[in-house]
């Protein structure tokens, strides 16, 4: 039976993942979105790719939840950005109906999927679908901490001019200014960056991951990353498709864990088969325990502002 992953918004993020996971040939793919004819023409754009790139992938633009059925896992992109004039509490309150509208019809559809939600604010919107779908949080996931800590690793393989794939990085808490990246767990080919940068090298870095996507907006002017957080998606996608039990920074519903209970945070997830299959729990010290505190704090007032 081939694995199937619904990707809900054709947007940049949304059919950039569907990109990534019909090269890595990791699943059939219906990318799903509320304008008619943009699904299906990205849609059939990348099918049409497939026998350049020799993969059997099978790619559906689509408008009609229908086609999601038995979907293993969904990945959450729909959303709207933020305009100018609109505020923090504007853009959380639209963002929640379009949530509202798509997890219930995710759910008719695809009853036993892993949903893995990569709509802004990422994490008060984690903790909607959470409370919308009515799944355990084994199946709720959030994309976070994956892309956060791929911005410090690039920053980091910058700066010392080495491989990124000597470079591991831990970026924890919510997905915005107040997440919590972590020097001490950060290494380069196992040696912690502590021992390789002075601090101020260090919190210049982790001050740049903290504005990572603010600098590409910058940069963009008429939108945002896509790229890499739709690589990040399609890691996680992998891990859980393919049973990894791969260990990767994700927004997770969290019962007392860290001292917090009842909000989704970014913690150092193991992501196998059945989705979230433990959190990790890392010895903090008393500095990161603040920090990460103050970072859920952050979370909890964007969740009461949307009664979740």
């Amino acid at each position: 039976m081939r694995k199937k992953v619904t990707i809900v918004g054709a947007g940049n993020v949304g059919a950039t993942t569907a990109h990534w996971i019909a090269a890595k040939e990791l699943a059939d793919t219906v990318l799903i979105d509320v304008v008619e004819g943009v699904p299906q023409g990205k849609g059939l754009d990348l099918l049409e790719a497939m026998p350049i790139e020799k993969r059997d992938s099978h790619i559906l633009g689509s408008n009609d939840y229908g086609d999601t059925a038995g979907s293993d896992i969904v990945v959450i992109t729909a959303g709207l950005p933020r305009k100018p004039g609109m505020s923090r509490d504007d853009l959380l309150h639209t963002n929640y109906k379009i949530m509202s509208d798509v997890v219930n019809k995710v759910v008719a559809a695809s009853p036993d999927a892993i949903l893995i939600i990569v709509s802004n604010p990422l994490d008060a919107m984690a903790q909607a679908a959470y409370k919308l779908s009515k799944f355990n949080r084994e199946r709720v996931i959030g994309m976070a901490g994956v892309l956060d800590s791929a911005r410090f690793r690039t920053f980091i393989a910058e700066e010392l001019k080495v491989s990124v794939e000597n470079v591991t990085a831990f970026v924890l808490g919510g997905h915005g200014d107040t997440m919590v990246p972590l020097p001490r767990y950060s290494t380069v080919a196992g040696i912690p960056i502590t021992e390789l940068m002075d601090k101020a090298t260090i919190d210049r870095l982790v001050q740049r991951t903290r504005d990572g996507g603010a600098e590409i907006v910058k940069y963009l002017k008429t939108g945002s990353a896509y790229y890499a957080p739709s690589a990040a998606a399609t890691e996680m996608v992998e891990a859980i498709l393919k049973d990894k039990k791969k260990i990767l920074p994700c927004a997770a519903y969290l019962q007392g864990e860290y001292g917090i209970d009842g909000l989704f945070v970014g913690v150092p997830c193991k992501l196998g088969g059945r989705g979230l299959e433990q959190i990790v729990e890392i010895k903090l010290t008393a500095e990161e325990s603040k920090a990460l505190q103050g970072s859920a704090a952050a979370v909890k007032e964007l969740c009461a502002v949307i009664g979740v």
